[in-house]
């Protein structure tokens, strides 16, 4: 059957068919729709894990007990992996196990565009990266195989334009291997020195039968055109150097980054008059070319930060650029921003209004950084608020204890803030921890996590409640708060800076975007009543704006969480006046 996929749907059919059993993944864009899409299949196990070194090490467990098994992650999601992964390297697998990693170049949704096929190298194993959602699904259902005959772990790379673009994939028939019977194995499975030290020769053996497999594998290819210029390129790359090029140029297609084939990229290169590298961000193929003698043009011409496009190609060249029609210069610019009624805004607010110093973390809430609340002071990585508050306050002090915290949502917090919560109560520094609770997932699209009381497939499941963990932990502070409630959170907020011993204040509100969650009647202003003192606007809601020198407010986005009605001293905004 044909059917037009995103890259990511073609991976998780990829998968399917490829006899997956077992899928554990965290959320992180652009991964994140590989693991929803393998949800909506009932005759394999799907998850969410609290993180991704749990998913890859819950993955490895089902591969060692001899089912397929994958999971899913973006590219700063394998930092966290990266732990288990060195290892597994080592160990090898039983059945096949597929590691699907997205980049994010141009940092769409993403702290950083690191390239990671730095880690295929580092760790040695294979990687593939598909170009378009058939090889992302031709691709993902031949890692299975190639994981096995090579005994190894396999990456699947990904990038946002692969992932979220979509093309015609002819999709075939689930065929799902037989489990392996799991055999005791300590000396392959046990990575204790003495194991660990035998083990390395075997993967630099595999290393090197992969480097042979990459000569002549399905992945690589060769498509011959013009001899004048060769090229040889990746990923989402090849579809743009083909849309510039078309077979006037020869093209040496690389679908298997590491290790990259020696011999067939010194054969093209003789064929070819002038050879060019183009490959996103880092000049991992540009290197190996160098370091096998040849001295192709690459980051020389094009850059190592952000997205390529046929534009950036066709400019690289000096090739006249078509004609573009482009929006008026002067439309307003639209950053991004926090939802109208977002939960978060009030607890924003009131950081900014007693001018507290925010070590920020990685969701939705990250906004409270944008004007005109500019709330947040940093912004790092998964969970590096609450141990960067720590740090903070032992250097800095008792003056910033007291006008410091952490803000941290519930899946982060969950995700890698627990154990920073743990050295705060345990190496004892008086820090004030914000949990903003929403009651999902929020930045990656509403996913269900271990404080919600779902799974992944919504159905009822064990529902961690944060007072008792934060309790268990050894904070013996712990207060939650409405975020509407400006007053409320004022007073918590000044008792808990106050407290001479580590708190946590959990923000509670689920996101207002939530199906469940129902919005009340818009607010309206009266126009009589107000003063133009803009402090409604403070809020930076995209609800309020200022009109013939007044407040309104949109009741088409407007879910009357009544914040605003909070700040005005004039009581111009409630229930009743005029409407916008």
């Amino acid at each position: 059957m044909k059917k037009l996929m995103i890259g990511n749907e073609a991976v998780s059919r990829g998968l399917y068919e490829g006899g997956i059993g077992l899928v554990s993944s965290y959320p992180g864009t652009p991964s994140t729709e590989i693991t929803e899409f393998l949800a909506t299949y009932d005759d394999l196990h799907s998850e969410w894990a609290p993180n991704e070194k749990v998913a890859l090490e819950v993955a490895f467990g089902a591969s060692l007990a001899g089912v397929r098994a994958a999971c899913g992650m973006k590219h700063v999601g394998l930092n966290v992996a990266a732990d288990p992964l060195f290892t597994l390297s080592y160990t090898g697998v039983n059945a096949g196990l597929v590691i699907c990693v997205a980049d994010d170049p141009a940092m769409h949704s993403s702290q950083n565009e690191q390239d990671s096929r730095h880690y295929a190298i580092a760790a040695k194993v294979p990687m593939l990266e598909p170009s378009d959602s058939a090889e992302s699904y031709a691709f993902a259902k031949a890692a299975f195989e190639l994981s096995e005959k090579f005994d190894t772990p396999v990456l699947l790379r990904m990038c946002t334009r692969v992932a979220h673009s979509q093309s015609i994939v002819e999709t075939g028939e689930r065929a799902c291997p037989d489990p392996k019977p799991y055999v005791k194995n300590g000396a392959k499975y046990i990575m204790m020195p003495g194991n660990a030290k035998k083990r390395h020769p075997v993967v630099e053996a595999r290393t090197e039968a992969l480097a042979q497999f990459a000569e002549d594998c399905p992945f690589n290819r060769v498509e011959m055109g013009g001899r004048g210029i060769g090229i040889i390129t990746s990923g989402t790359s090849y579809q743009y150097v083909k849309e510039v090029f078309g077979d006037s140029v020869s093209v040496l297609k690389i679908g298997m980054p590491n290790p990259l084939p020696r011999q067939l990229i010194l054969n093209f290169a003789k064929q070819v008059k002038k050879l060019y590298v183009i490959e996103e961000l880092d000049p991992v193929i540009e290197t190996f070319c160098r370091n096998i003698g040849l001295d192709p043009v690459g980051k020389s011409l094009f850059s190592p930060i952000g997205e390529y496009s046929q534009q950036t190609i066709r400019a690289a060249f000096g090739f006249k650029q078509p004609e573009v029609v482009r929006a008026d210069s002067e439309a307003p610019a639209r950053p991004p921003m926090m939802c109208a009624g977002c939960p978060h805004r009030g607890m924003y607010y009131t950081l900014a209004k007693n001018k507290v110093t925010v070590l920020g973390d990685i969701g939705c809430y990250t906004l409270g950084a944008v004007p005109p609340l500019s709330a947040v002071d940093s912004t790092l990585c998964m969970g590096a608020s609450v141990s960067g508050i720590h740090g903070f306050n032992l250097a800095a002090g008792k003056s910033a204890e007291r006008k410091t915290v952490a803000v941290i949502g519930d899946s982060t917090f969950m995700h890698s803030g627990m154990t920073g919560l743990v050295n705060i109560a345990y190496n004892a520094t008086n820090s004030t921890v914000i949990i903003l609770d929403n009651s999902i997932t929020g930045m990656t699209g509403h996913q269900q996590n271990p404080t919600t009381g779902y799974n992944i497939k919504g159905d009822p499941a064990a529902k961690v409640d944060l007072e008792a963990l934060c309790h268990a932990i050894g904070i013996r502070r712990v207060r939650v708060v409405d975020p509407y409630n400006l007053a409320e959170c004022d007073k918590v907020l000044k008792e808990e800076l106050a407290a001479e011993e580590p708190s946590v204040i959990i923000s509670r509100r689920p996101c207002v975007l939530l199906k469940s969650v129902k919005p009340q009647p818009p607010l309206t202003v009266d126009a009589e009543k107000c003063r133009s003192c803009r402090r409604c606007m403070s809020l930076g809601c995209p609800a309020i704006k200022m009109q013939d020198g007044k407040a309104t407010i949109d009741s088409t986005l407007c879910v009357g969480c009544e914040v605003c009605e909070q700040l005005c001293a004039f009581g111009a905004i409630g229930k009743g006046g005029e409407q916008a």
